[in-house]
């Protein structure tokens, strides 16, 4: 029997659970970024070192990629989300009853392990269990629908953290990771019943030779610059400076500024669906919806960094808005990875282009500590923050570069695999002539 999107029962459950536990693992990444100023006070960090935590949190995650791709397709999905989770929420419990800097950023460690297991492995169940046409609007769902993890630690845990503390709130967290991690597997299954498993790497030369190929192919390189250029700036905004650059740099109260988190979730939960069919309708030209995003980003950016703060609020909602495509514009990037390797290097590739963004995250959420740390280092002031804000150029611009190189060794390949993309302009005068 169909249901929803004309899939079966089973396949429906297996994704509502894994969705589950992919909103409450960024539910744990997010967390700290509604602390932060509470972590302040609780370990006496400054502004430097407080975004290390993050930076530490994003480092592991991304380095852990690639080794997290490869046992993905070594162990499978169910196994890897069950214990992604329960790492997590050993995590949370951690940072709860720390009260000493070392075990706090212990606990981050455990959290950024977990999620990396727990995000390449969630994704990898939309293909197995979904049909081709519909796995790109599937994709961005489960990428934005998960975002609404970001609204649990905006607005209950926030909650929870200002009226029963921080030890509540984050122990809490922990509990509610230990339980979606036993519920994903009791429910989720790598395929459906019947269907083939890949080969997968049996040895660690097939395991470097999988690398190798999954590295070489230049779709899988296009995915990595897409994923670097639309996902860093909207990430590094809600999962650390987001909140104090609204208070301290714009003026807003801490519910006005969880009001602004909440809406970059909903924004893009708009966004994916649209982003996924045209993905979907016009496989083609997926790079120009990405080219569109970045652009619309740092054009955003440049304007409310030249107004001198605050910012009309107006300005900012749209700063929120644009931020928010960032998320859809980076599910391209492992639409890129699936379409262009095999499935027994699924994991891997979806790995690689992971990498792009969140090492770009991290990057810039030390860069911008680093900068407010020099700038001002008794408190955030509004120009201090903007300057801050400006080491993002960087990435955009590198990303760019980046896409639009690797576009074109993959088009090179594909035309002499048969497939010719035809100029921008061509194909839309075909379309007219319709």
């Amino acid at each position: 029997m169909s249901v929803g999107w004309g899939v079966d029962r089973r396949s429906t459950a297996v994704w509502a659970v894994g969705l589950s536990a992919y909103m409450v693992g960024i539910m744990h990444r997010t967390s700290f970024g509604v602390a932060g100023l509470d972590a302040a006070q609780r370990f006496g960090a400054g502004p430097a070192l407080l975004s290390g935590f993050v930076v530490l949190q994003l480092l592991v995650y991304a380095a852990l990629q690639i080794p997290a791709g490869v046992l993905l397709d070594r162990y499978g999905a169910r196994l890897m989300v069950a214990v992604g989770g329960l790492t997590m929420a050993a995590g949370q419990i951690l940072l709860g009853t720390a009260e000493v800097l070392p075990l706090a950023i212990a606990a981050r460690v455990l959290v950024g392990i977990g999620d990396a297991f727990t995000f390449v492995s969630v994704f990898s169940l939309v293909p197995a269990w979904f049909t081709a046409r519909r796995v790109p609007v599937m994709t961005q769902v489960t990428g934005l629908v998960g975002q609404l993890g970001q609204v649990l630690s905006a607005l209950p845990l926030a909650a929870l953290l200002h009226t029963a503390g921080w030890t509540a709130a984050f122990v809490s967290a922990g509990g509610v990771g230990v339980f979606v991690a036993l519920a994903a597997w009791a429910v989720v299954r790598d395929r459906p019943a019947g269907a083939a498993a890949p080969p997968s790497a049996r040895t660690v030369a097939d395991v470097v030779a999988g690398l190798r190929a999954s590295w070489s192919e230049p779709g899988t390189r296009l995915g990595l610059w897409s994923h670097t250029g639309t996902q860093f700036s909207g990430m590094v905004f809600a999962l650390l400076w987001g909140v104090p650059y609204l208070v301290a740099g714009q003026g807003f109260s801490p519910t006005g500024a969880a009001g602004m988190l909440t809406l970059l979730v909903g924004v893009g939960i708009v966004a994916g669906p649209l982003f996924g069919e045209f993905t979907a309708r016009h496989p083609l030209r997926r790079s120009w919806l990405v080219i569109t995003v970045i652009v619309a980003t740092a054009a955003t950016w440049t304007v409310v960094l030249l107004v001198p703060p605050p910012a009309p609020t107006w300005l900012v909602v749209v700063l929120v808005v644009v931020l928010a495509t960032g998320g859809p514009g980076s599910m391209i990037g492992f639409d890129y990875a699936r379409t262009f390797n095999p499935a027994h290097r699924g994991g891997t590739a979806v790995g690689i282009v992971n990498i792009g963004g969140f090492t770009a995250s991290l990057l810039t959420s030390f860069g911008v500590g680093a900068v407010l740390g020099i700038v001002s280092p008794a408190g955030y002031t509004p120009e201090a923050f903007r300057l801050a804000w400006t080491v993002q150029y960087v990435f955009w611009t590198v990303a760019i570069v980046g896409v639009l190189l690797a576009r074109r060794k993959a088009r090179r390949k594909m035309a002499e695999e048969g497939v010719v993309v035809p100029p921008l302009r061509e194909a839309l005068a075909r379309r007219r002539g319709r």
